[in-house]
């Protein structure tokens, strides 16, 4: 099912006055320092410094660790409400980001979800180009799903990594995630629109990352869409309906519902690549992780 309802956008004051600051704050901070004119160490630590800017939640339990011989952190909100664990994927375009730049979310997904959520510092391009981050994942993933049901998530290049290792399970006869969870996907990474309008990212951007990222023949890891992609589990796709990669988030819903896969995509109006960043600010980010709790819980 597409959804784009406006019911999707909170009403209020609080939501208004802080989309507009935080449209401002990232056209002037973000977007810029996401460039292939600025070396990548250099963007790896100006988004750490923007990820301070949002704290996680309270009350969360944050726990340095490694599962399967990668590390990560665990992100706990007291005792679990099911026998389930959260993978989280972080994005960044498989050259930034961090599990610490992505705590504002996966505190709050921890706590709304009542469900412990691991987020796995893979290894990143170009020091590590494909298939580092696809082995990291798989290897986290096989640790986890042995102990019990995985619900696998992740943002951007996070969420195209969660789907290539649900393919990745399947093929190789390990235990399906219990679901998948893919926020603004970057899933064709080959084929990249132009969006002026978008408030975080650039294609000229995504492909410099593309480039350090995939030093392989096309395949399907390249394109999901390619794959065969039936038998995978119930998956929640949510995306700004303003943003660069919204095309591949409704590429991806109908490819899934060809496939048979029960899916839905919610395109949030007036809302950028990613927004669920903003959880703890922005009350659209808040309830979208709120309807991702409730997805995982049905």
């Amino acid at each position: 099912m597409l959804s784009d309802s406006a019911e999707l956008l909170p009403d209020g004051a609080r939501e208004r006055i802080v989309a507009s600051a935080l449209r401002v704050a990232l056209t002037v901070l973000l977007k810029p320092a996401l460039s292939p004119r600025l070396p990548i160490a250099a963007q790896r630590w100006w988004m750490h410094q923007l990820a301070r800017l949002n704290r996680p939640a309270h009350g969360i339990a944050i726990e340095p660790a490694a599962v399967g011989g990668i590390t990560g952190e665990w992100l706990r909100a007291g005792a679990p409400r099911a026998n389930r664990t959260i993978l989280y994927l972080h994005g960044g375009g498989f050259c930034t980001g961090s599990p610490a730049t992505h705590r504002a979310l996966t505190s709050r997904l921890a706590r709304a979800a009542g469900l412990p959520v691991f987020a796995a510092d893979y290894r990143l391009a170009p020091e590590h180009p494909f298939p580092a981050a696809v082995e990291d994942a798989i290897a986290v993933y096989r640790a986890l799903s042995d102990a019990g049901p995985v619900v696998l998530a992740g943002d951007s290049a996070g969420a195209r990594l969660a789907l290539v290792t649900a393919l990745a399970a399947r093929e190789r006869d390990m235990r399906l995630p219990a679901a998948l969870m893919l926020f603004s996907p970057w899933i064709d990474l080959l084929n990249i629109p132009q969006a002026p309008t978008d408030l975080t990212t650039r294609a000229v951007w995504l492909r410099a990352c593309a480039e350090h990222t995939i030093a392989m023949p096309r395949t399907t890891l390249a394109s999901p869409l390619r794959a065969d992609l039936r038998g995978l589990p119930p998956t929640l796709i949510q995306a700004g309906a303003d943003e660069l990669l919204r095309r591949d988030a409704v590429d991806l819903h109908d490819a899934l519902e060809r496939a048979g896969v029960a899916v839905r995509c919610e395109l949030v109006p007036q809302r950028w690549h990613a927004f669920q960043l903003h959880a703890g600010m922005l009350p659209s980010a808040d309830a979208a992780l709120a309807r991702a709790a409730q997805f995982i819980a049905a």
